[in-house]
C-alpha cells in the first residue's frame, strides 16, 4: 500500500485492566521516590497521567504489524498526550485507535497514530523511512526553542535499573535490555525508553513549577536522541501564559526537543 493509503485506517478497540501495584510500579519506574507517597502507596494512590501511554502502546505497535512501515527501521518521532479525567487507581480502560494522518517528508513518511479514551487521547509520531515521496503533504515543522532566555535550570539523573524496570510495565523490546539487540539497532548499549524518558521529566518539572504531578493535564516532545540508563539529563524551562516549555540535553546534546507540559494542579503540602 501506498503510505497515504493508510490515512484513516481503523487500528481496533481494545479494554486493558490494570491494578494499583501495576500503578505503583509504573511511578517507580519513572523516577518517583519512595517518599512521595500519593504515587507509590495505595492507601493514597494518585496515577500518573502518563501511565496511560503504556496502556496504549498496543496501537502503534498494531500498525507495524500490519505491514505500514520496516519495524526494524521506523523510530518514534515524538508523542502527545491531553488528559480528560484522571485515571483511577485501578481500573479498565477501553480504547479506540486509528492512524489520524500520514505526512510526506521525502525520504520518509510520518504516521500519527492516535488512541482516543474516555480518560485521554494520546497520539505517537512514527518516522518511516522508505515510505516517503507519495505527493502528500509535508505537515507541521517542529516548534521552535523560545527566544528568551530559560526561566530555569534544572537536573535529572536517570537510574542505572530504569529501563529495566519499565520494561516490566509491558514494552519488552530487547534492545532496553540486551547489549546485544542494542547493537544490533546500532546503540552501544541498551537505552531507555523514549516514554520513560519523557514521563521522567514530567516529575521534575511539575516540582520546580509548583505543581503535582499527577495534576499533568497536556504533554508534548519530540525524541531527539537516545538516552542511556545512568545519564543526567539538564533540562531548560520557559513559562508560558499556560504551560511551561522544555527540552533536555545529556552532555550538551539535545534528546528532548519543543517540550511543552501544562499542570492544572498546585503541589498540595507533601505528606510524608
Amino acid at each position: 500500500m501506498n503510505a497515504a493509503e493508510w490515512a484513516g485506517r481503523d487500528l481496533g478497540e481494545r479494554t486493558v485492566a490494570y491494578d494499583e501495584r501495576e500503578a505503583i510500579l509504573y511511578a517507580l519506574a519513572v523516577g518517583a521516590p519512595a517518599t512521595d507517597l500519593d504515587l507509590v502507596f495505595e492507601e493514597r494512590l494518585r496515577v500518573l497521567p502518563t501511565f496511560a501511554l503504556t496502556k496504549a502502546q498496543w496501537a502503534p505497535d498494531a500498525l507495524g504489524s500490519l505491514g505500514a512501515f520496516d519495524t526494524r527501521t521506523a523510530v518514534h518521532g515524538s508523542q502527545r498526550l491531553e488528559m480528560r479525567t484522571p485515571l483511577p487507581p485501578a481500573g479498565e480502560l477501553t480504547m479506540k485507535a486509528r492512524v489520524a494522518r500520514v505526512w510526506d517528508k521525502g525520504g520518509a513518511a510520518v504516521f500519527e497514530v492516535e488512541v482516543d479514551s474516555e480518560f485521554f487521547l494520546a497520539a505517537w509520531s512514527l518516522f518511516a523511512p522508505g515510505r516517503g515521496g507519495f505527493g502528500g503533504e509535508r505537515g507541521p515543522s517542529a516548534p521552535k526553542r523560545p527566544e528568551t532566555p530559560p526561566a530555569r535550570q534544572l537536573r535529572l539523573d536517570t537510574s542505572p535499573n530504569q529501563a529495566a524496570l519499565y520494561r516490566l510495565l509491558g514494552d519488552r523490546h530487547h534492545m532496553h535490555i540486551d547489549p546485544g539487540a542494542a547493537k544490533a539497532a546500532g546503540m552501544p548499549r541498551p537505552f531507555m525508553h523514549g516514554l520513560c524518558t519523557l514521563a521522567a521529566v514530567t516529575l521534575p518539572l511539575a516540582d520546580a513549577v509548583g505543581a503535582h504531578p499527577a495534576g499533568l493535564a497536556e504533554l508534548a516532545g519530540r525524541f531527539a536522541a537516545p538516552v542511556f540508563p545512568g545519564d543526567r539529563l539538564d533540562l531548560r524551562t520557559w513559562d508560558e501564559e499556560d504551560a511551561v516549555a522544555f527540552e533536555a540535553a545529556v552532555n550538551g546534546t539535545p534528546v528532548l526537543t519543543g517540550g511543552r507540559a501544562v499542570f492544572r494542579e498546585a503541589q498540595p503540602p507533601v505528606t510524608r
